[in-house]
């Protein structure tokens, strides 16, 4: 028999059972799945019910009381830091005199890489225990008459499965660079077509005019100055891009003391003078681009910063991939190629799920136009595009 309970908080599940179960020996290790991660961002005060993100992580075990699956889970009551976006959605039922807030979301939070959502060893051994999970989130919307459940950028399957089970599907995208075999950069701009070789060899030359230096730090090299100048950068943009920051301080201090072997800051330097760095997460076949911000304009050096360096990085470590965030179709000239990302959503009201079903079928429509559409400017030559 299958038990699920509700644990409000991630102090309260054991990290070792949590990381077997996250990133277990068989699976490419994804840092944002980590329980140090999600520790970080509960427990420095982040992420938590004073923000809006009331942690409701779901456990499944067996007979024996082992832990056999995990859905991180937080009850909502508001849309901000998903980048899924459902306000549109809201706002109608606001209309219709209903309430939206709160609602069940599984996701990492303000952290759109994609990933597992349900996290279990043997996704097809312990397949009831995941169905279990499932089963719950709807039954807790369904018992605190809540609007909604949504689990957001999941895996392709994880989302199939549970459109089977009548969840609506949602299709996005983001853009991603792909490693084809290259051993240095110039290997990568040897595959594109002449024209853009040119525009990213002079964006390069420009970004580091005027004697920029280009630092890397991991591990032990990033110190708390490293990151008191980082969360400069990062409030910066933030009130810039949102018009407030989602994360405090505390966080990248508890992100050094536990998971700096897993960290990429770039860092600029010019005149002894730190100007712009990168936060980046390194994953067993991937690099995560996260967070960014300058304080002197440079051309070109965000591009040079966030994307270039990336895959400098990636090519330097043999890392499959390079995923740089959410949003930026500016990102296709510099290599990286539209990627479909997926959601699921379980709506209470009739009414509004045939609705909102009707428009996510119209959207998917669009977004595999617009990803087709996209690929014609690709950068590649012909006979070298990693699509081929």
């Amino acid at each position: 028999m299958t038990e699920v309970t509700v644990v409000d908080g991630i102090g309260g599940i054991d990290a070792a059972t949590w990381d077997r179960l996250a990133n277990p020996v068989s699976a490419v290790q994804n840092p944002t799945l980590r329980h140090a991660f999600f520790r970080a961002l509960e427990e420095s005060g982040s992420i938590v019910p004073e923000a809006g993100w009331l942690p409701q992580h779901l456990v499944a075990k067996d007979d024996k009381g082992d832990i056999r699956a995990i859905l991180p889970l937080y009850l909502k009551s508001h849309s901000f830091g998903e980048y899924v976006f459902d306000q549109g959605w809201a706002e109608a039922y606001e209309r219709h005199g209903l309430r939206y807030y709160p609602k069940l979301l599984s996701a990492v939070p303000v952290t759109p890489v994609p990933g597992r959502r349900f996290l279990v060893a043997d996704p097809t051994g312990d397949a009831a225990y995941v169905a279990a999970l499932a089963e719950a989130v709807v039954e807790i919307a369904r018992r605190r008459k809540l609007s909604s459940a949504h689990l957001t950028f999941l895996t392709e399957g994880e989302a199939e499965a549970l459109s089977g089970e009548g969840w609506l599907l949602r299709t996005g995208q983001q853009f991603h660079w792909t490693n084809e075999g290259y051993t240095t950069f110039d290997d990568f701009l040897a595959s594109l077509a002449s024209r853009k070789r040119k525009i990213l060899k002079r964006e390069r030359r420009d970004a580091l005019a005027g004697g920029i230096e280009v630092d890397w730090l991991t591990g032990r090299d990033i110190t708390e100055a490293h990151w008191d100048i980082f969360f400069d950068f990062y409030m910066d943009t933030s009130n810039r891009k949102w018009g407030s920051p989602y994360l405090n301080r505390a966080f990248f201090s508890r992100l050094g003391d536990t998971m700096a072997e897993d960290v990429l800051l770039v860092t600029c330097r010019r005149g002894g003078r730190t100007i712009a760095g990168a936060l980046n997460l390194i994953g067993g076949d991937t690099l995560y681009g996260r967070y960014w911000g300058c304080l002197e304009h440079q051309p070109f050096l965000h591009f040079e910063v966030c994307y270039y360096q990336a895959i400098d990085f990636a090519i330097a470590r043999g890392l499959a991939r390079v995923e740089a965030g959410a949003g930026g179709e500016h990102k296709l000239v510099r290599g990286y190629l539209p990627t479909p990302t997926y959601s699921a959503h379980w709506i209470a009201d009739s009414r509004f799920r045939q609705a909102i079903g009707d428009y996510l079928g119209r959207e998917r429509r669009h977004v595999e136009a617009e990803t087709a559409a996209l690929a014609e400017y690709a950068p590649f030559r012909k006979d070298s595009d990693p699509r081929s």
